[in-house]
């Protein structure tokens, strides 16, 4: 056991194992995942980085005079957070910054779902751009106020962008499609591998850099591993295109294939921006890859959300008759359900990599191979 660094730990629903050495912790994880896909735990590769300040998004709540984290086991009630120590140090910076400005306002009430400020979604990447996406009661009569004070808050403000999210009452997310953009952009900018990334502040994209920088390392060292100037890439889920990206140079030509509008908006504008001449992005549900031609040998990465991939895509996939499936997936139950689905594969390769310190969550990386 060791000291948790933070001192809202126990009480706050962020962090499960700050109190638990982290060497034990990553012992933890490497027992489960070998438990779950029945393998020996000597044979999963682990690759860490920092314990702490790793996170470069955070979605804090208000509720009341508070912005923080919901409680531990209560939905109603929320922890007052000054400083996160797992957060990039920028995102404590404008969290400060929110406090001091916004918290003696009309804040929501969890209990009740009245009020008009929501949530602050603040996000910070590693190449100097950071942005805060207030989220609005789209039912309250104040909206137009408080965007009026937010206004007011975004020339001082340290955040190169500010958006104004709508949310109706009943619906607790901490994102929206109805939102208006009052300082600088709608995205941000990251960079991974040499390669500038552009997406939406609202969507998706790996919450940790310097470990989505190492999971691209290490994806692109399988990829190295085989002989594929002639053969086809498939980013499968691919978000905003890293990995189809990233690799593209490897491959005779890339398919990106993601069913969020936005995200396959900004995969397009990476392929230009990145001056990638092999690689399309294509809006479709990942059930429906029978449509889209595709090039062999095929190698196939496939990255699904914490759902896992639906039994019509495992089909569709399967046909394909891809040489290797490098499958990355953040859910190890619904990892453990579906690669017996793969009859005709076997596990070359298994990887922990721990995007998510001081919690029991971890990303896992399963490298397929026919038999």
């Amino acid at each position: 056991m060791t000291i948790p660094l933070c001192p809202y730990f126990g009480s706050c629903g962020g962090c499960t194992t700050q109190h638990i050495e982290y060497e034990k912790q990553l012992e933890n994880k490497t027992i489960t995942i070998a438990r779950s896909l029945r393998i020996q735990r000597e044979t999963i590769k682990v690759i860490t980085d920092q314990e702490y300040h790793y996170r470069n998004r955070m979605d804090f709540v208000f509720a009341g005079s508070k912005i923080g984290i919901r409680e531990r086991g209560s939905f109603y009630k929320v922890v007052d957070i000054e400083k996160c120590v797992i957060s990039n140090p920028k995102i404590n910076d404008l969290l400060t910054a929110i406090r001091q400005h916004f918290t003696q306002i009309n804040t929501f009430d969890l209990k009740t779902k009245t009020g008009v400020m929501r949530h602050a979604l603040i996000r910070a990447t590693s190449a100097g751009d950071n942005a805060i996406s207030f989220v609005l009661n789209e039912d309250s009569s104040k909206k137009e106020l408080m965007t009026e004070k937010i206004k007011d808050f975004a020339p001082i403000s340290q955040a190169n962008n500010i958006q104004i999210a709508f949310l109706e009452a009943e619906h607790d997310e901490s994102t929206s499609d109805r939102f208006i953009t009052i300082k600088g952009n709608e995205y941000l900018n990251e960079i991974l591998c040499g390669k500038t990334f552009c997406f939406p502040i609202q969507g998706f994209f790996q919450n940790n850099t310097a470990m989505a920088q190492k999971m691209q390392e290490y994806v692109r060292s399988i990829l190295l591993q085989y002989s594929t100037k002639q053969a086809s890439l498939l980013d499968l889920y691919g978000g905003v295109g890293t990995f189809g990206i990233i690799n593209a140079d490897l491959f005779k030509d890339v398919t990106i294939i993601e069913s969020v509008s936005p995200a396959i908006h900004y995969a397009n504008q990476n392929i230009t921006n990145n001056q990638i001449k092999n690689a399309k992005a294509l809006l479709l549900d990942a059930k429906s890859l029978g449509r889209v031609k595709l090039g062999t040998p095929l190698y196939v990465i496939a990255d699904p959300p914490r759902t896992g991939m639906d039994q019509k895509a495992i089909d569709q996939l399967k046909s394909r008759n891809p040489e290797v499936i490098i499958y990355i997936s953040c859910n190890l139950e619904q990892l453990a359900k579906e690669l017996p689905k793969f009859k005709s594969y076997k596990i070359k390769s298994v990887a922990l990599l721990d995007l998510f310190p001081q919690t029991n969550h971890c990303e896992t990386i399963v490298e397929l191979v026919r038999k």
